[in-house]
């Protein structure tokens, strides 16, 4: 199944060959026009390339772009360098070189407003200046000089080209001119403009800077002195002590707090010993209480004294109570001072330490741009630019423009279109018949021969050609004519033929009078009538011929006999010249004369051969014809349009007029064979070029 679906692909990529073959052969047709059309273009390209371009020269600069870094560390942002690998970095550099800023100062520095190459304004107007100037009334007013000079870098704009050879940093400054000296100074000012003004760039953000620098370096050493006078103010202010003392002073605070807990811990003991005495009710018990030997002894023995002695131990020992009482006392106060006083000087320590912290920054910010300052002060007397020339601009030697050979070659290619479109389009639009197959396509008849052009210009040498020429290829032709004529009847032969075309010019006389030839060369009897009596071409054909005044019209009115006004011309037939003068041809074939005319032809002719006017022209083919047993219709090849045949036959059918067939008249062998047809059509196929032969002429 695979092979099924794939079996039409020869035949198509067969079609598309022969209608590839079938442009060539249209192309080598008309070789001559093709090779017209290539020859003009390039002559009017050689015209303009050495007589009218003016020659045009270009001169190139390389410059490099630098890919260091600065070394003014900190500054970057105003100074610093290029880096390395940024394609931004690369096209802001080709924005620089095409900036119409920096074209405006060349355009000033080389007077270019004053250069009628730059400037157009200086031009003189040309034709269609001045037609311009005539229908606006007058010339315009003058441009201003800024107007002068933003035109000027325009033109300077269009005339420089600015490129970057791929990843490097190199760029080529291209400018065109007229002149090759001009060409090369305005490249080589462009680039050391370029140069200068990137000098200026930085020497400018340079001098910004140092300003700035010097501005801010005076706004720190005034904060820095104010942050130091705020540090001695206030060293003279306060009492202040050191860190060192400050943390003995702690040491001190968190001793004395120890001991007020001591001393707490000591009164609340003697507070619960003197109540645990007190509520004893034993005299024993509070001297076991007591702990006093002399207490214990003087309570059994002498209550007295044992009185006496608790008094005063109990006495002692509210003395000892008060006495710790007074001391926690003093120990809180003097920690709550000791403990105010670090707080106190804990503030103001950290109060010194951040004014000295201040006074530090203020010092150390005050050095850096101290330094700053005199770094960007030394950088003004070293800077360099980003770019360095690698090569100046060379003056030309030759003129870039115009490309003589590439314009020549650009016409002929050209000049080729423009002649393959002209034959292409005439191709298309072309409406002659040039092939049998075309006429039986458009008319629905078939075509009885097809009779090659006789190669002789005089029209008495034609008919006398072919008779010295049986066998040549138009003989044949004529052979082939008569056989399908007298053949193609589905009766008996056709006795009476009318031989007519679309308009004049189509060569049916010549193939009358050569059917005719051929037919008396067999031996048949033939008139051949001529029914053209407006134009009566027969005559130059056979020449003066010996004969009375008797014509086909006065045959047809009955003035004379058909054998009075005949004709005999040896080695052609017997012929009926046409009327002369101002005679009604088609009143007069209307008439019964000319029915008796037929009639007796018919009685001593074999063939009769009438040779009537065109159809298209006069009515007169279309009454004779009616009268006729077949009629043969000529069309000249390559010559006759379409429409013309399709008109001349549909008015022979209106009139039920039979058509045997159609006769291709004058073909060109080669011409066939240069429109793809000499293939496959008899007599001027190259396949039959060996049957046919023509004698010395």
């Amino acid at each position: 199944m695979s092979h099924l679906r794939e079996a039409p692909q020869p035949e198509t990529r067969d079609a598309e060959a022969l209608d590839f073959l079938s442009l060539l052969q249209v192309l080598w047709r008309e070789k001559l026009l093709l090779c017209g059309s290539v020859a003009t273009m390039v002559l009017l390209g050689g015209i303009y390339a050495f007589l009218l371009a003016t020659p045009v020269y270009r001169a190139t600069a390389v410059v490099m772009l630098e890919s260091r870094e600065s070394a003014m560390l900190g500054l970057n942002s105003v100074l610093g360098g290029l880096t390395s690998g940024e394609s931004a970095v690369v096209n802001t550099e080709v924005e620089v070189l095409r900036g119409r800023t920096l074209m405006a100062r060349v355009v000033d520095e080389l007077d270019l407003t004053n250069d009628p190459e730059f400037n157009l304004a200086l031009e003189p107007p040309g034709p269609i200046g001045r037609l311009k100037d005539m229908l606006a009334g007058g010339a315009d007013p003058p441009p201003s000089e800024a107007l002068i000079r933003d035109n000027t870098v325009t033109q300077l704009l269009t005339q420089t080209g600015i490129s970057n050879v791929p990843q490097s940093l190199v760029f080529h400054i291209t400018v065109a001119s007229t002149s090759p000296e001009k060409a090369a100074r305005i490249a080589d000012t462009l680039t050391r403009l370029y140069i200068n003004d990137q000098l200026r760039v930085r020497f400018e953000a340079t001098e910004a800077a140092t300003k700035w620098l010097s501005d801010q370096v005076a706004i720190l050493r005034t904060e820095f002195e104010a942050a130091e006078r705020e540090v001695r103010a206030f060293r003279n202010d306060t009492n202040l002590i050191s860190a060192e003392n400050l943390e003995a002073m702690d040491r001190q605070q968190k001793e004395t707090r120890r001991r007020i807990e001591q001393m707490q811990a000591d009164l609340t003991n003697l507070q619960n010993h003197l109540a645990r005495i007190a509520a004893a009710s034993d005299p024993a018990e509070k001297s076991r209480l007591i702990g006093d030997d002399q207490l214990r002894g003087l309570a059994s023995s002498d209550p007295a004294a044992w009185q006496l002695r608790l008094d005063q131990i109990l006495a002692r020992m509210a003395d000892d109570q008060s006495r710790l009482q007074q001391q926690i006392n003093a120990l809180i106060g003097a920690e709550a001072a000791l403990s105010n006083d670090i707080n106190r000087q804990s503030q103001d320590l950290v109060r010194l330490e951040q004014l000295e912290r201040e006074a530090e920054s203020s010092r150390l910010l005050h050095e850096h741009f101290q330094t700053r300052l005199k770094e960007t002060a030394a950088q003004q007397g070293i800077n360099q630019p980003d770019s360095r020339i690698l090569s100046d601009a060379v003056t030309p030697r030759g003129p870039y423009a115009p490309r003589k050979a590439l314009i020549l070659v650009a016409a002929a290619v050209f000049g080729a279109i423009i002649g393959t479109a002209i034959i292409l389009l005439r191709e298309l639009t072309t409406s002659r018949i040039r092939s049998a197959r075309e006429l039986e396509a458009l008319t629905g008849q078939i075509v009885l021969s097809q009779i090659p052009a006789v190669p002789q210009k005089s029209r008495q040498d034609v008919i006398s050609w072919l008779g010295r020429n049986p066998t040549s290829a138009p003989a044949e032709a004529i052979r082939n004519l008569r056989t399908s004529v007298l053949l193609t009847a589905k009766g008996d032969p056709p006795q009476i033929i009318a031989m007519t075309s679309s308009i004049p010019g189509e060569g049916k006389t010549t193939t009358a009078l050569a059917l005719a030839q051929n037919l008396t060369m067999m031996g048949r009897r033939v008139l051949l009538i001529e029914g053209d009596m407006r134009m009566r071409t027969i005559g130059l054909y056979i020449g003066n011929q010996p004969g009375g005044a008797a014509d086909t019209a006065s045959v047809i009115r009955g003035e004379h006999s058909l054998a009075q006004a005949v004709l005999k011309v040896e080695g052609i037939a017997d012929i009926l010249p046409g009327a002369e003068g101002r005679t009604n041809a088609a009143d007069l074939f209307s008439s019964p004369g000319f029915l008796r005319l037929l009639d007796e032809a018919r009685k001593r002719y074999d063939i009769i051969l009438i040779d009537t006017p065109p159809v298209l022209v006069v009515p007169d083919a279309r009454i004779i014809a009616r009268h006729a047993d077949t009629t043969v219709f000529v069309v000249r090849w390559d010559h006759t349009p379409q429409a013309q045949v399709s008109d001349a036959l549909q008015q022979l059918a209106q009139v039920r007029v039979p058509v045997a067939g159609l006769v291709l008249s004058q073909v060109d062998p080669a011409g066939m064979r240069r429109y793809g047809h000499g293939g496959y059509y008899g007599a001027y196929s190259r396949d039959g070029e060996g049957y046919y032969s023509t004698g010395p002429g």
